[in-house]
């Protein structure tokens, strides 16, 4: 491969992965917007985000995340 296309490969994976990063922030803003939203209704957008994080496990993995967190909550006396 020669330098001239090298380069010219290099430039469009790089551009590309700014068009990404920017398509990045817009989903990022549009995320910012729903939760603000919620907000104004009267969620609590920290509890949302828990329960997000929670759905995108696997169901094994969160129940062994909640059992853990019982246990802890036990051993503290906050259970």
């Amino acid at each position: 491969m020669s330098d001239t296309v090298a380069a010219e490969q290099l430039r469009l994976f790089i551009e590309r992965i700014e068009r990404l990063e920017e398509e990045k922030k817009g989903m990022s803003d549009d995320i910012r917007d729903v939760y603000n939203e919620a907000k104004s209704q009267g969620y609590d957008t920290k509890t949302m985000r828990s329960i997000i994080r929670l759905r995108r496990m696997e169901k094994h993995a969160r129940d062994e995340a909640e059992a853990l967190l019982e246990t802890y909550k036990t051993a503290l006396g906050l259970g």
